[in-house]
């Protein structure tokens, strides 16, 4: 196992992340074939490393989402333009769409707001 520094360790996350269009950080670890606990020693969960590796995730699953969402657009499988109209439709659409859907409301009108004192003998 190679023994990393904080930098070294972070620049290898930068490399992999984009190359194999990474979006969990467990699965930069796995790569890296580093301990977690080892990882997030070196890489703490507030630091700067930490917020650049996320902006790396985040802009991997955004391009894996608009990926998914042309396919299903240029599919004829008629489940995958139904889950993708859900995703586009209005709250009223989607009730209409929904074999089963329930809303609920809470209508307890209970006010009393006496106190309950329970004492142990």
């Amino acid at each position: 196992m190679i023994k990393y520094n904080t930098k070294e360790l972070f620049e290898k996350a930068k490399e992999l992340i984009p190359k194999h269009k990474l979006i969990f950080v467990e699965d930069v670890i796995a790569l890296i074939g580093i301990s977690k606990s080892r990882f997030y020693e070196l890489i703490t969960g507030t630091s700067d490393e930490m917020d650049e590796l996320r902006d790396l995730f985040d802009k991997n699953k955004i391009e894996l989402k608009v990926s998914m969402r042309k396919k299903w657009f240029d599919s004829d499988n008629a489940t995958l333009q139904m889950g993708l109209y859900k995703l586009l439709s209005t709250t009223e659409e989607h009730k209409k769409l929904q074999q089963t859907y329930s809303e609920t409301e809470n209508t307890n009108t209970n006010t009393n707001t006496d106190k309950v004192t329970v004492v142990f003998e």
